[in-house]
C-alpha cells in the first residue's frame, strides 16, 4: 500500500506547475441586472468565492489545465462551465435564469459529478436546509421525507435508512468521502451521524455507480460535509432547536474561515431528549437518548494540488425501548442502553495534472460499542476500519470521459466483553472498476465493470460443543458486476433514463459467524452463505416546463441468494433460535410525483409524491421489512417581505400510509394512518446578520400509529404523538 500512495503522490508532484491564471467576470439575471452573492465553486481546485454587489467575481491561483466551474444562486437555474487555462488570465460571463423548481445540483456521488440534469442516473439531491424544514428530530427522521427513503426506527433515538425496502449491510453510507462503518447489520443500530456539519444527502437508489462495492447492492446514502467558506472570508453560525414531544434540545456552533491557500471548519453540537410521547399521551421508557459532536477541517489549496482533512469525533448514549413503564421526563441512563463512542479521519487529495487528475482518499474509523445494563457492560466490541481509494480521470478524447480506481478496506473486530455475539475476526476487500461516459447532444450514455475480493478470518471462541461455541472460519469471495445506462431529451421538457446494472453483497460478520443473543432472539451466523448478487433495471420519465414539474420512477431487482434470518422452531436458554438462509428473491415499485406552480399565483405550490415497494421471496412468501405504500400531499407558499424577510414559507403536508398486508411469516401486519404536519420560517435581515427562523409541528392531530419499519411494533409500542419544533440559527 505505501508504494502505491507513492507512486500516486509522485505522479502529482511531478505534475504541478508553478504557472498561476486569474478567472474573472460578472453574473446577471436574464434582464442584465447584477446578481449579489452568486455562489462560483470549482470542486477539484476546492476554491471558490461570491460576487460582490455589482456582480463580479474574481479567482486567483488557478494552474494550466481544465478545471470546472459551478455559477448558482438560490432560486435560479445552476451553471457548470469549464474553463481552459494555459497562461493566461479568463473573463467569463455568466447569465442565470429563474426557475421555480428545484435548484439543478451537481452530483458528487456518481463518477463524474455532472448537474442533475446532465446525468445518466438519476440521484435524489437535498440540503440539510431543506430538510431541517420538516422537524424531523433526527437526520434520520428528516431523510425519509426523500422519496424511496424510508426510516427504520427504535423509538426517536435510533433509526437506519431503506432504500427502496433494502436497509442494513445492503445500504451504504459514505460520510466524510469514507465508507461507514458501525455494525450497521443490526435493527438496532442506528445511523450515529449527527447533522450538523453536513451540507446535503445525495442518495443513489441501487447499484448503478460502480463506484462503491460490497454493501451497495441496494443504494447509496452520501454524505456531503459542508464546505469551506469562500476565499478570504470568515463565516460564524449558531444554531438551537427545541422539541416538545422529546423536551429534547440540540445545539450548533461553527466557524470557517479561508485565505488563498488554506483553510479552516470547526463546529460542535450536542443533542439531549427524554422518552418520547405517543399519541396516547404515554412516554415509552428508555427511549432517550444523548449526543455530543465535534468535526473540523483543514484545507490547502496548492498550484496542481489540494487536500481536505477532516475528523470527525461522535460520542452517544442510546436507551433501547421495550415497553411503556414508569412515566417520567429524566434524560439520564438508567436501563438498557448502548455507548456509542467513534472518531473518523479522513484525507481527501486531488492532484490535477494538465488534462488529467488523480483523486485519492483514505479514512480511519474508530468505532466502539458497548451494552450497559445496570451500570455494567455486557458486550464490548472495538471496530477498526481502514479504507482506501485512488480513482484516475483520463484526459477527455471527443465528448468521451473515463475514470479508473480501485477501492479496499481493512478492518478488524475485538471484543473486550464478557458477552461475546460476533468474534475477533479480520476483513480484507480490495475492488477496481472502470467508468465510460460518452455525451453527445441532449443524450449520454454510461456503462462500467467492477471486481471485488473479500477475505474474512475469523477466531475460534469457546469450547466445542457448548452453546456458545463460535467456530473459526477462512473465506474469499470474489464477484464481478456491471452497469449501463442512457439518458436522452425525447422532446424539450422531457428526459428519459434507462439504467441496467448488478451489484453484490458479501455476507456480513454477523450472518456468517454469531452466536448468542441479539435483538432479543438467539441467533446463529452461517459459514455457507453465498454472495447476494443482484440485477435491477431502473425506468424513469421527467417532464418539466416552468410551471408544472412530473416524474416516473420504477425498478425492478432481482436478488439471487437473498440472505435472511428465520426461526428453526428450537430455543436456546429460553429465547428463540434464528439462523441466517439464502433464497432467491425480487423486488419492485417505483415513485410518481407532481409539482404545480400555477400561473399567476406565483407564490403557491402543490407537491404529490406516491412510493410504493413490492418485496417476495421466489419460493413464494414476502420478504420482512418492506415499507407500506404511502402518499405525500404539501400545499406551500413563498414569500418575501421588504427589507426584513426573505425566502419565507409556510406549508401544510398530509402523509398517507397505507395498511401492510404483504408481510413474511414472522412478522405482524400494520394499520393504516394519516399524520398532518404544518410548518413555516424564512430568513430574518438584521443588517449583515441573516437569521433563520422555522417552526414545525408534526403530527397536528396527535395520531397514535405504529410504522411497520417500527422495530417496537412487535410490542405494539406507538411512534411518536405531537411534536412542536422551534428552530433559530444565526449566520454572521
Amino acid at each position: 500500500m505505501k508504494k502505491i500512495f507513492s507512486i500516486l503522490f509522485i505522479a502529482g508532484s511531478m505534475a504541478i506547475g508553478y504557472s498561476q491564471n486569474t478567472l474573472t467576470g460578472k453574473i446577471t439575471d436574464e434582464n442584465d441586472l447584477a446578481i449579489f452573492g452568486a455562489d462560483i465553486f470549482s470542486e477539484d481546485l476546492q476554491r471558490g468565492t461570491s460576487t460582490d454587489e455589482n456582480g463580479i467575481y474574481t479567482i486567483k491561483n488557478i494552474t494550466n489545465g481544465e478545471h470546472t466551474f459551478i455559477f448558482s444562486f438560490l432560486g435560479y437555474e445552476t451553471q457548470q462551465k469549464k474553463v481552459t487555462f494555459f497562461n493566461k488570465d479568463k473573463t467569463l460571463n455568466i447569465k442565470l435564469f429563474e426557475t421555480v423548481f428545484h435548484m439543478d445540483e451537481v452530483i458528487v456521488s456518481t463518477p463524474f459529478n455532472k448537474l442533475q440534469s446532465q446525468n445518466v442516473m438519476k440521484v435524489e439531491h437535498k440540503s440539510i436546509q431543506s430538510l431541517e424544514k420538516k422537524g424531523g428530530t433526527t437526520l434520520m427522521e428528516s431523510l425519509s421525507s426523500i422519496a424511496g427513503v424510508s426510516n427504520m426506527s427504535t423509538g426517536t433515538g435510533i433509526g437506519k435508512p431503506v432504500i427502496r425496502g433494502l436497509s442494513g449491510n445492503r445500504v451504504l453510507t459514505y460520510t466524510q468521502g469514507v465508507k461507514l462503518e458501525n455494525y450497521q447489520n443490526g435493527e438496532k443500530h442506528g445511523l450515529g451521524i449527527n447533522e450538523s456539519g453536513i451540507e446535503a444527502i445525495e442518495v443513489i437508489k441501487g447499484p448503478a455507480s460502480l463506484l462503491y462495492g460490497s454493501d451497495a447492492l441496494g443504494g447509496v446514502l452520501y454524505l456531503i460535509p459542508e464546505k469551506f467558506a469562500s476565499n478570504n472570508s470568515t463565516k460564524v453560525n449558531a444554531s438551537a432547536k427545541y422539541f416538545s414531544n422529546t423536551l429534547g434540545f440540540n445545539s450548533s456552533v461553527g466557524v470557517k474561515t479561508s485565505g488563498d491557500t488554506f483553510k479552516f471548519i470547526a463546529r460542535g453540537a450536542y443533542d439531549t431528549h427524554s422518552d418520547y410521547k405517543t399519541g396516547n399521551d404515554q412516554r415509552v421508557t428508555n427511549s432517550r437518548y444523548n449526543e455530543a459532536d465535534f468535526k473540523t477541517a483543514f484545507g490547502y489549496s496548492g498550484d496542481n494540488f489540494t487536500a481536505d482533512l477532516r475528523y470527525n469525533y461522535n460520542q452517544s448514549q442510546v436507551g433501547i425501548p421495550k415497553e411503556i413503564g414508569e412515566q417520567e421526563t429524566s434524560k439520564e441512563m438508567t436501563g438498557l442502553h448502548q455507548d456509542l463512542d467513534y472518531h473518523i479521519i479522513s484525507m481527501k487529495n486531488d492532484f490535477v495534472l494538465n488534462a488529467s487528475s488523480i483523486k485519492t482518499n483514505i479514512g480511519y474509523t474508530h468505532n466502539s460499542r458497548k451494552l450497559v445494563q445496570k451500570d455494567k457492560v455486557t458486550v464490548d466490541m472495538l471496530l477498526n476500519t481502514f479504507n482506501y481509494d485512488a480513482k484516475w480521470y483520463l484526459p477527455e478524447f471527443g465528448n468521451f470521459e473515463t475514470v479508473f480506481g480501485m477501492q479496499g478496506m481493512f478492518q478488524t473486530n475485538t471484543n473486550y466483553g464478557k458477552q461475546v455475539f460476533l468474534p475477533n475476526a479480520d476483513i480484507n476487500d480490495f475492488g477496481v472498476f472502470g467508468n465510460l461516459n460518452y455525451d453527445w447532444k441532449t443524450s449520454a450514455i454510461q456503462a462500467g465493470l467492477r471486481f471485488d475480493n473479500r477475505k474474512i478470518d475469523t477466531e475460534e471462541h469457546g469450547i466445542f460443543g457448548e452453546e456458545h461455541f463460535i467456530d473459526a472460519i477462512n473465506r474469499s469471495l470474489n464477484s464481478f458486476s456491471g452497469s449501463v445506462g442512457y439518458k436522452t431529451n425525447i422532446k424539450q421538457n422531457l428526459v428519459t433514463r434507462i439504467n441496467f446494472a448488478s451489484g453484490f453483497r458479501a455476507p456480513n460478520l454477523s450472518e456468517l459467524a454469531s452466536n448468542g443473543i441479539h435483538e432479543g432472539r438467539w441467533e446463529i451466523g452461517n459459514s455457507d452463505l453465498d454472495n447476494e448478487q443482484n440485477i435491477q433495471l431502473d425506468l424513469s420519465l421527467e417532464y418539466k416546463t416552468k410551471h408544472f414539474e412530473f416524474f416516473v420512477s420504477s425498478f425492478y431487482n432481482n436478488i439471487f441468494d437473498y440472505i435472511y434470518i428465520a426461526p428453526i422452531g428450537e430455543e436456546i436458554e429460553g429465547f428463540e433460535v434464528y439462523t441466517y438462509v439464502q433464497n432467491d428473491a425480487y423486488l419492485y415499485g417505483g415513485e410518481i410525483g407532481i409539482h404545480l406552480h400555477p400561473h399567476p399565483i406565483d407564490w403557491l405550490h402543490f407537491e404529490s409524491l406516491y412510493e410504493t415497494v413490492i418485496g417476495k421471496q421466489k419460493e413464494g412468501g414476502f420478504l420482512p421489512r418492506i415499507p407500506a405504500n404511502k402518499i405525500d400531499n404539501t400545499f406551500r407558499a413563498e414569500f418575501d417581505i421588504d427589507y426584513w424577510l426573505d425566502f419565507g414559507y409556510v406549508f401544510l403536508n398530509l402523509e398517507s400510509t397505507f395498511k401492510q398486508n404483504n408481510v413474511s411469516d414472522f412478522e405482524e401486519t400494520s394499520e393504516n394512518y394519516n399524520l398532518l404536519n404544518l410548518g413555516l420560517g424564512g430568513n430574518v435581515i438584521l443588517g449583515k446578520m441573516k437569521t433563520n427562523i422555522n417552526f414545525t409541528i408534526k403530527n397536528i392531530l396527535n395520531k397514535e400509529y405504529i410504522s411497520h419499519l417500527s422495530v417496537l411494533n412487535e410490542e405494539g409500542i406507538p411512534n411518536p404523538g405531537i411534536n412542536f419544533v422551534f428552530g433559530i440559527k444565526f449566520n454572521y
